[in-house]
């Protein structure tokens, strides 16, 4: 136990990475957070986090790999969301935000299926990250129309 803490303080923590690289770290974690939100991190939501990354991010396979690792240590250690939405809400025009959201919705239908847990999560980041209703319903839309729902 004592050992946890003194690692706590004195490794170099998730949190204090700056920069882009913070920025792609928060985004990575929200999804990851998505994904775990209905207390099943399922392969297709792994894929779909690895997919949307690469993508956002401009990343090799490896590059991805490091990414989901370090996000999901920096989600496992944080406390609650506000570090990530912080990063998002100053790192991101409104834009940008829109868009972050609209990869949620991708993580959370990811499975074929909106649990409702998952639903309150994006609605919550949604307003914390200060993305409108009617923006948040019309990236639902967007990736709704591109899977065919």
């Amino acid at each position: 136990m004592f050992q946890r803490l003194i690692d706590m303080f004195t490794a170099p923590a998730a949190g204090l990475i700056e920069g882009e690289d913070a920025l792609s770290i928060a985004v990575a974690a929200l999804l990851i957070e998505a994904a775990r939100s209905d207390d099943g991190f399922e392969e297709a939501e792994r894929a779909a986090i690895r997919d949307l990354l690469a993508k956002r991010f401009h990343l090799t396979g490896p590059e991805t790999d490091r990414l989901v690792a370090a996000a999901s240590q920096a989600q496992d250690q944080a406390v609650g969301l506000y570090r990530h939405i912080r990063r998002i809400t100053d790192g991101y025009d409104a834009a940008g935000r829109i868009a972050m959201i609209e990869m949620l919705w991708e993580v959370a239908y990811a499975d074929g299926r909106l649990d409702p847990q998952e639903d309150a999560l994006v609605r919550r980041i949604a307003g914390l990250v200060h993305v409108s209703d009617q923006d948040r319903a019309a990236a639902r839309k967007r990736v709704l129309a591109r899977r065919g729902d």
